[in-house]
């Protein structure tokens, strides 16, 4: 499994950038998200966005985010016990542009705000975690940004 896991995050390289996941939680579910507390978090689509810019860039990041690790070091780590990844979009512009892409999500149509400063706990960003009732699409988001944006299927 680790194999495999290493093998699809291969795609992303060892640079450095921004990233989001779109994942589906296919049953409501109330989480307890460290120091958050307990969230209920409805059925639907989440858009949650990170950068990496350590050791590894973003394979290392996004091989972390697609384990279901037993134990919690970001917020997300928590939502992804109970949800699913679809997508990841990302980009390896040098800039880091996690909060730019959380404000573009959060003005997009049908974007709603489940748990007030979800992944935004080093910067003044309202959250980085976003509910669409439908799946958000690339394309839209790739008009709005001014950066290059890849999107990887993440389906078996």
């Amino acid at each position: 499994m680790a194999v495999v896991m290493e093998n699809r995050c291969q795609v992303f390289g060892k640079d450095g950038g921004t990233y989001a996941l779109v994942m589906q939680l296919a049953r409501t579910a109330t989480i307890s998200i460290g120091r958050l507390g307990p969230v209920t978090f409805k059925v639907g689509y989440y858009v949650y966005t990170g950068s990496a810019f350590g050791p590894g860039g973003l394979a290392a990041r996004i091989g972390h985010h697609l384990k279901h690790s037993k134990k919690c070091h970001w917020h997300i780590d928590y939502l992804r016990r109970f949800a699913e990844v679809n997508e990841i979009w990302y980009t390896t512009h040098p800039d880091r542009v996690e909060c730019r892409w959380a404000k573009i999500l959060h003005d997009t149509r049908g974007a709603s705000l489940i748990c007030p400063g979800f992944g935004a706990s080093d910067c003044r960003c309202s959250a980085h975690l976003f509910h669409f009732t439908r799946k958000p699409g690339v394309r839209t988001f790739r008009i709005k940004v001014e950066t290059p944006v890849l999107c990887k299927g993440m389906k078996a």
